[in-house]
């Protein structure tokens, strides 16, 4: 429980919780004038003979309900600005936990049900105790002020039982919340083995083995009813605490009254610590205890199972043995697999990458091309051998360093709504206008950038067709500062004298290319070439694999006879 009402905690924002108390200042004064008018009503109006004086304070009452009103209105006004951004946190752990699992190949089918049921139960329980914890804070302050202006003695006879029912109360909340649990996973059990001998009726009926079947069910229907007789008898402890908190410091109050009067406490003043309690601090016990036994406990229950889900044990890297230097890409005997029973798409692969390459990697479709590619720029991990990058293995390699040093840009380009200049330099924020304009001419993107109206024009992703959204991606991993550029398909729906353009200013950039290809020129104009057939992987220049490789020749039939094919300019999204 101490996990979840600290996850809570740590949630709230300060800015919105100050204006809450702030807005809570008018909301505790009826509260706070609600005896002391009663007390001045009674003295100093009705048993002195001054009706008019008792009425006038009675009327103060609904001034102060009156300001207590806007008080509360601007309260709930603010409660959104803390309950909503919980939810947001909750959401993203969710989601992240969710995808975690299902890049880990565990996919989480609970995550559905969590990221609609679960947190939205836990959202409006979270803002529903926030409301009560205010209430009862307001409430009691107000009452403590009240009777310190009308009779001190009161609060020392009132307060202690009160604030020692509260404590036990909050005290059971860990104890009920157990209780809660113990029985959620009891009524499992129980309704696990009762469809068990449900499902097979027939077959018990037949073989005379009710005896069986009864004896089967009846040990986790006792623990369930065992369950439930002990969360009954948390139950029972809160009415305790209420009796004390609640009604005790209404019969002390009461008992002392005549003591109180051979004091000097007026009627009045006994009457208005009278309607303290009454109104103020029974009602406030009364709120906080059902809202601590319903939706406390929801709460608890609910974000403790979204919190065991989404908890995921960090995973500790191994420490680099030495720091990576330069880009060179090493693949050491590396297989990867999608899942442990799955077959592997990259089988014991060798290859080397040096520092200023140019490689194009082909074969058949789903052959393995993009894989290697996520495993040369660190995003997979091999399940066995190595793939390393300037000498460390790539997925070890902190975030900041990959960017730092290899740029991919897969098939579906990723541009984001906003302007063209921050597409263009999201990955060099610090480029100039003249800098991004030399490479949106390099690339071939000048009439896209004519066409889109400049570098200030805002980019709407989904008004631009595929070939549009990869000359901008083009142009962004052109401008990068990484030396290594990994282009996985990212021409494949531009023309073939636009995507030649764009290759020929890739293989001119400083640094190392590594294309995956899909048409017959991105092959030609690498200085090698690596087949991937599943099998097995042969690497050399363009003559060299004609002799070594039939899979090559078969791709180069493919190609040459569909290389006119969409020679069309890149047309706008319609």
């Amino acid at each position: 429980m101490r996990r979840e009402l600290r996850f809570g905690v740590a949630s709230l924002r300060r800015r919105p919780l100050l204006e809450l108390a702030a807005w809570s200042l008018p909301d505790a004064v009826p509260t706070a004038i609600y005896g002391l008018a009663i007390a001045r009503a009674v003295d100093d109006g009705f048993l002195a003979g001054r009706p008019g004086v008792g009425l006038a304070w009675l009327a103060v009452l609904v001034g102060a309900a009156c300001v207590g009103g806007v008080g509360s209105r601007q309260v709930f006004r603010r409660l959104g600005d803390l309950v909503e951004p919980f939810r947001d946190d909750l959401v993203r752990r969710v989601v992240a936990a969710a995808l975690r699992q299902g890049v880990a190949g565990r996919p989480d089918d609970g995550a559905v049900a969590r990221l609609t049921r679960q947190v939205e139960i836990v959202r409006d329980t979270y803002a529903g105790l926030i409301v009560v914890a205010r209430d009862f804070v307001v409430r009691v302050v107000g009452v403590v002020a009240g009777l310190l202006a009308i009779a001190p003695v009161i609060v020392v006879l009132v307060l202690p039982p009160f604030l020692l029912g509260f404590a036990v109360a909050v005290l059971t909340l860990g104890l009920a919340a157990a209780r809660v649990r113990a029985s959620v996973r009891a009524d499992e059990r129980a309704a696990t083995a009762a469809g068990a001998v449900v499902a097979g009726t027939r077959d018990v009926v037949a073989r005379g083995a009710e005896g069986y079947a009864t004896a089967l069910v009846a040990g986790p229907i006792g623990e369930h009813a065992a369950a439930e007789r002990a969360l009954a008898r948390v139950g029972a402890l809160r009415t305790l605490c209420f009796a004390l908190g609640g009604w005790l410091p209404l019969v002390i109050l009461l008992a002392a009254g005549p003591w109180l009067v051979e004091r000097g406490v007026s009627a009045g003043a006994l009457m208005g610590g009278l309607t303290y309690v009454l109104v103020g601090l029974h009602p406030a016990l009364d709120t906080v205890m059902g809202a601590l036994s319903g939706s406390g406990l929801r709460f608890v229950v609910t974000l403790g199972r979204i919190l065991d889900a989404t908890t995921i044990p960090a995973v500790r890297l191994p420490r680099l043995t030495a720091a990576p230097s330069g880009h060179i890409v090493a693949v050491d005997a590396a297989t990867f697999a999608y899942g442990p029973h799955a077959e592997p798409v990259v089988r014991d692969l060798d290859l080397v990458v040096d520092d200023g390459d140019h490689l194009a990697i082909v074969g058949p479709s789903g052959i393995g091309k993009s894989t290697l590619a996520a495993l040369m720029c660190g995003l997979l991990r091999p399940d066995e051998g190595r793939v390393l990058l300037g000498g460390a293995p790539a997925a070890d390699l902190p975030a900041q360093r990959l960017a730092a040093t290899r740029v991919l840009i897969p098939q579906e380009a990723y541009v984001f709504e906003g302007t063209v200049r921050d597409n263009l330099a999201y990955l060099r924020p610090g480029a100039t206008a003249a800098e991004i304009r030399a490479a949106v001419e390099v690339v071939g993107a000048e009439a896209l950038l004519g066409r889109l109206g400049g570098l200030t024009a805002l980019v709407r992703p989904n008004q631009l067709s595929a070939g549009e959204r990869q000359l901008l991606a083009l142009v962004r991993a052109y401008l990068s500062p990484a030396p290594l550029a990994v282009l996985d398909e990212a021409t494949c729906h531009l023309d073939p004298v636009a995507e030649r353009l764009a290759e020929a200013a890739f293989a001119r950039r400083a640094g190392t290319l590594i294309v995956i290809a899909h048409r017959i020129s991105s092959a030609l104009h690498a200085r090698r070439i690596l087949v991937l057939d599943g099998a097995s992987a042969t690497v050399g220049q363009h003559e060299e694999l004609q002799l070594a490789s039939p899979l090559y020749r078969d791709l180069l039939g493919h190609w040459s006879a569909t290389a006119a094919e969409g020679a069309g300019q890149i047309q706008p999204a319609s």
